[in-house]
Order: C-alpha cells, then structure tokens, then sequence
C-alpha cells in the first residue's frame, strides 16, 4: 500500500523549494486546463513509457495525483511507479479538487507535458 500526503503536507513541501516530482496522472486535456504548480503530466496508461523519461532518479520523491477522492488512478499510479522501482511515492487523495476548493494556486500552461 502506497503512504499518503495531504493538501497541508503538500504545500508545504511545495513551498519549501525541495526537489519532488509532482505527477499528475490524468489526462493531457485535464492537465493543459488546470494543473498543481509545477506539476508533470504522466497519463497512468502511459506510466510504463513515460516514467523513466520524465522521473529518471528513482529515488527522487514523487507525489501522484488526479481528479478527486473517488478517482483511484493516482492511487493505482502510485502502486505502479512502486513496481517499477521508485523508493519514495505518495498519493495526494484529495487531487485537484481538493486543491482547488482551498483556494490554493494553478497553472494553465501546457509545460512539461508527457511527449
């Protein structure tokens, strides 16, 4: 089982400027509308190509989430990532929604999008 973090832990581990990879697992179209400030988008079904492409340290902290608490893709992201050998991933639960509902900042541009 994949360990949590909330909106609290998150921001402010965002806040702090520490290296994490914050992957939002998605959809492109759900990403280029509204993202988690510098977050990166790995569809799920993409996890297997695009990971090691866009996460290549994996024991870098990586922070995986999607839509809300019913949606269960980050979590079943966070499982594969851990399959596929990553040491230090998290499941934000309560996903954008959450983030939004506190008010807290987005991004729109389509930066680091998967290829």
């Amino acid at each position: 089982m994949t360990s949590t973090i909330t909106r609290a832990e998150l921001r402010e581990r965002l806040d702090s400027g520490e290296e994490l990879f914050l992957v939002e697992v998605l959809p492109r179209e759900a990403f280029e509308r509204v993202h988690l400030p510098g977050a990166i988008n790995i569809p799920r079904d993409e996890l297997d190509r695009l990971a090691p492409q866009l996460v290549p340290d994996k024991d870098a902290e990586v922070v995986t989430y999607c839509a809300n608490t019913r949606c269960q893709a980050s979590a079943k992201a966070a499982e594969r990532l851990t399959e596929l050998g990553y040491a230090n991933v998290r499941d934000y639960v309560g996903g954008k929604q959450d983030w939004l509902d506190a008010g807290l900042p987005t991004e729109t541009e389509a930066r680091a999008l998967a290829p």
